[in-house]
């Protein structure tokens, strides 16, 4: 297994409880807002409890070629956290064993875990019905090695899940970087080129939309035609779905809400949009977070906290479903931003 050194450790530790210290209502908060488990105690929930495993969501690593201001992970060329070999044939057996349907590859960039395109290999052989990759688009468009990820997806029928910020130019750039809009428009051309989002094809191209700004994404159904029309008319694309995804206030878009004075605000909207429809739903519930490194989280967001399962087995190594099954779904603050409104998961609105 991969390890970092003492004073990377440090920091990773340093940060995990200055977010956790902020989520339980300081210093930036007032600490009036209602805990998350007192919502669900209003709405007859005492607690979270995982339902059968459907998704298996892997991280292969926080390394990226962007730096995306709302990015969760804290993604980006500098991060060294990668999945080793040894790692990824523990989740293969796992794989191979468990009732999940969906497999879930997520990163950072996963393209550029160096055995990425073996991985995605040995695991089509499990017979998963959905192999998702998330993808940032403009990966497709960095470096030559990648230019060929397209057929390579469509030759294992990989189930594409690409970031969009906007279908304007300004909108995207402003989120993640000058260029990034028609980086990102040249990929998503070369994915449909390769028959990703055309009736028939068979191949799945669903876009990712995050808000911007300290505000709730608008209503997933109305934006999602939005961003058809928009994407057909001026530059010829098509795909299959959108999700919206609320951000969550941990990592790079707390540092924002922090900066911008934004935070108890954002958190007030969070909670006065709590929907106890969208708790049945939640991503937690029917999903499990593997790490970089083995260790399993209740979810992606979790993950990012250093928030470990709460059950006896808690990697990979030792996996043991029907332990996990029987335990209480860890939360904090933080998962107001996936049951405010429709409600949110990396599968877009719950509720």
């Amino acid at each position: 297994m991969a390890t970092k050194s003492l004073k990377a450790q440090e920091k990773d530790l340093a940060n995990t409880q200055y977010q956790l210290k902020i989520l339980d209502g300081g210093p930036f908060a007032s600490g009036e807002l209602p805990r998350f488990r007192e919502k669900l105690r209003e709405t007859g929930q005492n607690t979270l409890r995982p339902k059968p495993l459907e998704i298996l969501q892997i991280n292969l690593g926080y390394m990226c070629n962007q730096v995306c201001a709302h990015c969760h992970v804290d993604a980006g060329p500098d991060r060294k956290e990668i999945m080793t070999r040894e790692t990824m044939e523990q989740c293969l057996e796992v794989i191979r064993r468990t009732g999940a349907h969906t497999l879930d590859l997520t990163g950072g960039a996963p393209e550029m875990n160096p055995d990425f395109r073996w991985f995605v290999a040995e695991a089509s052989k499990a017979g998963i019905a959905d192999f998702i990759v998330r993808s940032n688009l403009t990966i497709i468009r960095a470096n030559k090695k990648y230019y060929d990820l397209p057929e390579f997806f469509a030759r294992y029928n990989v189930h594409v899940v690409s970031s969009l910020p906007h279908y304007t130019r300004g909108k995207t750039d402003r989120q993640r970087g000058s260029g990034v809009f028609d980086q990102s428009i040249e990929a998503l051309r070369s994915l449909n080129e390769a028959g990703y989002g055309k009736a028939g094809s068979g191949l799945k191209l669903d876009l990712v939309y995050n808000p911007s700004g300290a505000f709730l994404p608008a209503d997933q159904q109305a934006m999602e035609k939005d961003f058809k029309k928009a994407l057909a008319s001026d530059f010829g694309i098509v795909f299959n779905n959108l999700f919206a995804i609320t951000n969550l206030p941990i990592a790079r878009f707390l540092d924002y809400l922090i900066a911008s004075e934004n935070y108890e605000d954002y958190m007030t909207a969070l909670v006065d949009a709590y929907n106890p429809a969208a708790v049945e739903n939640v991503m937690c519930r029917n999903t499990l977070s593997v790490s970089w490194d083995g260790w399993l989280y209740d979810c992606d967001f979790n993950q990012m906290l250093g928030l470990k399962v709460a059950s006896k087995v808690k990697h990979i190594a030792d996996y043991n479903e029907a332990v996990l099954q029987d335990r209480e779904i860890l939360i904090s603050q933080h998962c107001y931003g996936c049951t405010a409104g429709a409600g949110s998961s990396c599968q877009g609105s719950v509720a």
